[in-house]
């Protein structure tokens, strides 16, 4: 007899979403222990989660699949848990946890960024330039040159020979 599940997601307009996060949140901490030694330790829990952050380390990892397509880098900034939701909730770079890095990419290319540089560039450049993507998701785009100056490291996918 199988069971069924919710999705965790019901908004999202692929039932896979979350699972391709999680996928790509595995890609990273296998590039942070190969390319920097830092060993992630992701939090199971939703409630340690919500308490502390999404890993041990201060590390926002957030997939983005369109980012070389657009040009452009989707900042998350809020939320909201479905399109229902009348108010949105501060997420990403405006959430206040304990994540200090923030990680944004797919597996071709993969930005690492200071947290606290891009709440200053979105308080400067972008706070009025927030858009939704989706029923529940509110975000900036950052161009791909200036995220590439911002980033403190970029990883490309490897040439295959």
């Amino acid at each position: 007899m199988g069971m069924e599940t919710k999705p965790e997601y019901p908004d999202a307009d692929r039932p896979t979403t979350f699972q391709e996060g999680l996928e790509f949140q595995d890609f990273v901490a296998d590039l942070l222990l190969t390319e920097l030694g830092i060993a992630l330790t992701s939090y199971s829990s939703t409630r340690y989660q919500w308490l502390k952050g999404e890993n041990r380390q201060g590390i926002e990892i957030k997939l983005d699949r369109r980012i070389l397509a657009t040009g452009n880098v989707s900042i998350e900034v809020a939320e909201k848990s479905h399109m229902g939701v009348l108010t949105w909730t501060p997420s990403g770079i405006l959430r206040d946890d304990n994540a200090w890095l923030y990680i944004q990419g797919n597996q071709d290319i993969v930005f690492v960024f200071g947290k606290s540089t891009l709440r200053l560039v979105y308080q400067k450049c972008y706070q009025d330039k927030v858009w939704e993507p989706k029923p529940t998701i509110r975000t900036f785009l950052m161009p791909l040159a200036e995220a590439n100056k911002l980033a403190l490291k970029v990883f490309h996918k490897a040439k295959e020979s």
